[in-house]
């Protein structure tokens, strides 16, 4: 058993430790009830995401809020990153069975992938119906303290960050699907 000086200390680490501004969210027990399997996993807090742009599918510069009004799984990653070939079918399915109106897949390749060989990246996984956006630079990635790939921000509709997963996740898992369809519905 833990004694109340150490969790005193530990508490203070982890507060110390927070990125500015990360508050943990409070969505009740149902939230609570569905991080289950590998979404157990799941980070679950509340930070504002940075204003900072990446290369659309078109090359042309954009901002996450250009998705403003629903729930985004934005998805870092690159082709030379072996946990990120596992994942993206996975995504690939999840933005099949949920995108549209209210929930999107973001994809957003990190560094210096060319674009011949992030399109056959994503055609050898099966993962057709995903963007391909870009960072070159990694400032988007940087700003949002992406360290290692990959990494799925979970983005509610007012543009901020709720969860993060890093690592690969098995995103159309029932765990999954029924986690995002619970943010949907709120």
């Amino acid at each position: 058993m833990i004694g109340w000086a150490w969790r005193i200390a530990l508490l203070a680490l982890v507060l110390i430790t927070l990125p500015a501004g990360a508050q943990p969210v409070d969505e009740g027990a149902r939230l609570g009830d569905l991080l289950v399997g590998e979404m157990a996993q799941l980070q679950v807090q509340t930070r504002s995401v940075p204003d900072v742009a990446f290369n659309g599918a078109d090359g042309t510069p954009m901002t996450l809020g250009a998705f403003a009004g629903k729930y985004v799984l934005v998805n870092f990653w690159a082709h030379w990153c072996t946990p990120c070939r596992e994942e993206m079918p996975h995504l690939s399915d999840l933005q099949a069975e949920m995108g549209g109106e209210a929930f999107e897949v973001v994809t957003i390749a990190v560094g210096g992938n060319r674009a011949g060989t992030m399109d056959r990246f994503l055609e050898e996984v099966g993962a057709r119906n995903l963007p391909l956006h870009t960072d070159p630079g990694g400032d988007l990635s940087g700003a949002m303290g992406v360290l290692a790939l990959p990494v799925s921000v979970l983005i509610n509709p007012d543009g901020q960050e709720i969860a993060r997963f890093q690592g690969a996740a098995d995103w159309a898992s029932p765990e999954a699907l029924e986690l995002v369809r619970y943010l949907i519905k709120k």
